[in-house]
């Protein structure tokens, strides 16, 4: 095998290691409470992450018997994963930009408003055609029963910093002025036309606030959050596949003029 093959042999492994934390993130978004109860963010991810490993180990069978066909199939689908990951990437990146948090003095944790988010986000994730599913969901989920485990007096809760879903989903609106029993159980708001989501709340553990908008805002802040530290991995893998196929690309042109010249050489002898 030659060098130009030993090198390409190589950077397929490589990319082959890129491939596990492009599937670790996909299993870690797709595991999150939220993104079970939301199938369109589940598995794609994950999906890249397998066709990166299966293309690399093409790649690297390719190179290290010098299977001409299975590299060129190698640099053909790779350059379209790469593609589709910066895509994905570049997606994510523009979709969660808006951020819908705001501060609320005397607590830890933030609140979220619905129309600070992206409008893909609010039409494709939380319209009225999917929310009933993705509430019923969430309500099966023990994102907010465990609340009532991990703190009891309301200076624990108000100190803690819950997820964007706890906070919106589980509670309800600050402005609404209720008193707080247990992390679910509220009672006497004393502003209760500060928010239409005043008059939503229950104190129904199957109900709580999951009929809120500002429920939805909290699922989308909850998304944010986790697409913007997967793309942190994404980011990383991607740079490193770029690099690799690059120097791929001029290992296999190096090894076709290796080839040629071997060719050339027995021809002459």
């Amino acid at each position: 095998m030659g060098v130009s093959n030993n090198i390409t042999a190589v950077l397929n492994f490589i990319a082959l290691l890129c491939s596990i934390p492009i599937i670790a993130s996909g299993i870690w978004l797709a595991s999150k409470p939220d993104n079970e109860c939301i199938h369109l963010f589940r598995w794609p991810v994950v999906l890249l992450g397998v066709l990166v490993l299966l293309v690399s180990l093409c790649g690297f069978i390719g190179a290290y018997w010098y299977k001409e066909t299975l590299l060129a199939f190698y640099l053909c689908v790779m350059a379209i994963l790469i593609v589709l990951l910066l895509v994905v990437l570049v997606f994510a990146f523009v979709v969660t930009r808006p951020d819908g948090s705001y501060y609320v003095p005397g607590r830890a944790y933030k609140e979220y408003r619905l129309d600070k988010f992206s409008s893909w986000l609010r039409d494709h994730v939380v319209d009225s055609k999917n929310w009933n599913k993705i509430r019923a969901c969430l309500a099966d989920t023990d994102t907010c029963s465990k609340l009532s485990q991990q703190y009891v007096t309301a200076d624990q809760f108000f100190s803690a910093h819950i997820s964007p879903l706890q906070a919106r989903c589980c509670k309800p609106p600050t402005i609404c002025g209720f008193s707080y029993v247990n992390p679910t159980l509220w009672l006497n708001p004393v502003n209760p036309t500060g928010d239409p989501d005043c008059f939503l709340w229950s104190n129904d553990q199957s109900q709580l606030c999951y009929n809120c908008s500002s429920c939805k805002a909290g699922l989308l802040g909850n998304l944010r959050n986790e697409w913007r530290k997967a793309n942190i991995i994404l980011i990383v893998a991607v740079v490193i596949l770029i690099w690799v196929y690059l120097i791929a690309c001029s290992a296999f042109k190096n090894a076709q003029t290796e080839d040629l010249f071997r060719r050339y050489k027995r021809g002459w002898t």
